[in-house]
């Protein structure tokens, strides 16, 4: 039930996460910079004096805001993952516990993300009923105008007009961001805190907090969180990232396909955010179920690794 265990001769666990700042940061750019490339040569020279157009996400370049929304997930949180195990001079799969995953764990994960749908339904409400003090209030009409303005690139960017958007989309927001994001926090970020704290529970709870807030979206904070942690006691109970992985695909992917249903029903997107609206009672067995699941995943975990 710990993570896996790391090699006596790593560098400091702080260094480590300074390497993976700054290998955000350089990957970011070169691949951004990757991405800007192929759309002018998707676009020609128009693009120009259009580039805001193409940030924007207008329609007539929706395409290129997608490659470049491909190649910095890729830049930003995949490579920075495999360079801080390439540093350490092990391999990726060693580095991480990326084992072969077990079908019973993997069944359990599904059932956990399922679970916890009306439960993450209920801090999301609690979470946008946020208000700030009146001496904040400037602050909290900014946090608004980032959230509309993330919402509008979301509803861009999961605009499908035929099936070949769809798999790009699946691509872009649930299997890149799975791989990238569990490799950056999970892997990285809360691998080198465990390193650092000698507890794995600080280690869970900081690495989900920075996760939510790199996201600057305030008013899907608390959910977010929730769900780093959540699959941070996957990666913790299980020693491997697979299980982490999984359960981000899902989640990702279930806000793709409810997209793509919404669209093929002319439903509009901008509902997609609106909750299902259970009783008290069913966000309650929610929360229940979802703990049972998780204690028994950490049970079958810890007997599936004394087999191995």
């Amino acid at each position: 039930m710990n993570f896996v265990t790391p090699n006596k001769e790593e560098i400091n666990p702080f260094l480590q996460l300074l390497l993976l700042l700054f290998y955000g940061i350089a990957g970011g750019l070169v691949f951004a910079l990757i991405g800007l490339v192929i759309a002018f040569l998707m676009y020609g020279t128009n693009l120009i004096s259009n580039v805001d157009a193409l940030l924007a996400g207008e329609p007539s370049y929706l395409n290129g805001l997608k490659v470049m929304q491909i190649f910095s997930s890729i830049g930003t949180f995949i490579v920075p993952g495999i360079a801080l195990a390439l540093t350490e001079k092990q391999k990726v799969a060693k580095f991480y516990g990326l084992g072969k995953p077990k079908f019973p764990l993997i069944i359990l994960v599904f059932l956990i993300m399922i679970a916890s749908m009306p439960l993450m339904e209920w801090t999301a409400i609690w979470n946008q009923k946020m208000i700030l003090p009146e001496f904040l209030k400037g602050i909290e009409q900014w946090m608004k105008e980032k959230e509309d303005a993330a919402m509008g690139i979301t509803i861009k960017l999961l605009t499908v007009r035929n099936n070949f958007d769809f798999v790009v989309n699946l691509i872009m927001i649930a299997v890149l961001p799975a791989i990238g994001e569990e490799l950056m926090f999970r892997g990285g970020v809360q691998r080198s805190l465990n390193r650092a704290f000698n507890n794995p529970h600080t280690a869970i709870w900081l690495s989900a907090i920075i996760f939510s807030a790199i996201h600057v979206q305030f008013y899907g904070f608390i959910p977010r969180m929730l769900l780093g942690a959540g699959f941070g006691y996957l990666y913790y109970f299980s020693g491997s990232l697979w299980y982490a992985m999984l359960a981000h695909f899902i989640n990702n992917a279930y806000a793709v396909c409810t997209a793509f249903y919404m669209q093929k029903h002319n439903m509009p997107l901008d509902k997609a955010d609106e909750p299902i609206g259970f009783p008290w009672y069913g966000y309650l067995i929610s929360a229940i179920i979802t703990i049972a699941l998780f204690n028994f995943f950490k049970n079958k975990a810890e007997r599936e690794r004394k087999l191995d």
